[in-house]
């Protein structure tokens, strides 16, 4: 395959600026670019495949560039909906840096700023060299401008499609930029970035979006939706990144597999057949998480996430340290308690159960466990050295509540 067609098998690409594209695509040879705000201090799952197509455009001879908008960050790009809220100053710098930090870890891409060039342009300047060649009507046409029009649009907003359009026109003059690509939702903001290239300098430049990637209900993965998959180990343990993946929905597993690994089509077809015929094994799902997990944090951090859910499913917990504990659990729920206390007033105190009848109940079923030991003596004391890595202790009523207390 070429690489255009490859894309377009993955299903990574949605719409193009012209017919040309596809020989250049496939020829290499071209500076592009792709571009985030600043929004957050890392990137999550939404922003990776985009990141990963420019992986593969950079493989195929093509050359990156990542820009991180400081400027346009702190307008803000906008939504369907309502006016995104604004950002500080100090806190747009303070998340660009950690964005420049963890893209040039993990890709390796330039980075650029667009606040470098943003920042001087007086309103005089703006309005002469650039305001001038956006048509109102043209600009009113957009569809996010369109849908917003109802319910209302500052004239910061409105204003975005000016700015990233600048961009565009800055790194052509610059640093030969000739192709930008960006999520479907961007398609308005890039085509006049294209306009505003050709009528300053004539010259032909040129775009392709991407489908948005969809959870099983239809969200994207981002901040704004409340389901961000943050790229930062610290944000979103390679446990949870592997618990998602590894349960994500049969019937999307092979296009995350398309879109998210560097696996071939014939391992991709291979890993389909496989789903198809024994769901059960989840084979395709256990590919996924270890390619998107191995890729950002290493082979070392999959195979402590596998760890992780081996030790969750056997429900042994002695042997895992308190970073282990909190990257199973999470640290929201954790309780202090009291050492050296009966177990039945222990677990009633710590909420697991309503009473300390209900707490006899549930030990003479055998529904209680302490860090995976199940409990049988009522009279049994909670001590100190019960403690995992001197700090937490698990405790696990019927096949699924765990609950996390700290001395």
């Amino acid at each position: 395959m070429t690489l255009f067609e490859e894309l377009k098998w993955r299903g990574l690409i949605k719409d193009i600026s012209s017919p040309e594209l596809e020989e250049k695509l496939n020829k290499g040879g071209m500076t592009f670019y792709i571009g985030t705000d600043p929004t957050a201090d890392s990137l999550h799952v939404g922003h990776l495949s985009s990141f990963l197509i420019s992986k593969r455009l950079k493989d195929a001879g093509h050359h990156p560039i990542l820009l991180v908008g400081g400027a346009t960050g702190m307008i803000g790009d906008p939504r369907p909906t309502s006016e995104r809220a604004m950002i500080s100053k100090e806190q747009v710098n303070k998340n660009f840096e950690a964005l420049k930090k963890q893209a040039e870890n993990i890709f390796g891409f330039e980075v650029v700023n667009n606040y470098d060039w943003i920042k001087d342009i007086n309103v005089i300047d703006f309005l002469r060299d650039y305001g001038k060649f956006f048509n109102v009507n043209y600009m009113l046409d957009k569809d996010i401008i369109k849908r917003r029009l109802e319910s209302g649009i500052t004239y910061a907003e409105f204003s975005y499609m000016i700015l990233q359009a600048l961009d565009f026109k800055y790194l052509h003059d610059t640093k030969g930029v000739t192709l930008q690509c960006a999520g479907s939702d961007q398609w308005g903001n890039i085509t006049s970035g294209i306009d505003l290239v050709r009528k300053t300098t004539g010259d032909e430049v040129y775009a392709f979006t991407m489908p948005l990637v969809t959870d099983s209900q239809g969200k994207k993965f981002g901040k704004s939706e409340g389901n961000a998959l943050w790229l930062d180990k610290d944000k979103t343990s390679s446990y949870k990144l592997y618990q998602f993946f590894i349960n994500v929905e049969d019937s999307m597993v092979i296009d995350y597999l398309k879109i998210y690994t560097f696996l071939s089509k014939e391992e991709i077809e291979e890993y389909e057949r496989k789903n198809n015929e024994h769901p059960e094994l989840r084979e395709a799902h256990k590919a996924l998480a270890r390619e998107i997990i191995t890729f950002l944090h290493g082979k070392e951090e999959y195979e402590k996430a596998v760890k992780l859910t081996e030790n969750l499913f056997s429900n042994k917990f002695k042997d895992l340290s308190k970073e282990d504990i909190i990257d199973l659990f999470g640290n929201e729920e954790i309780k202090h308690v009291d050492v050296n206390t009966n177990v039945v007033d222990f677990i009633t105190n710590m909420g697991v159960v309503k009473s300390k009848r209900e707490a006899r109940e549930f030990i003479a079923n055998g529904a209680i466990s302490i860090n995976g030991d199940k409990i049988e003596d009522n009279e049994l004391v909670v001590t100190d050295d019960m403690f995992i890595d001197d700090t937490y202790i698990v405790v696990k009523k019927g096949k699924k509540n765990y609950f996390i207390g700290s001395k």
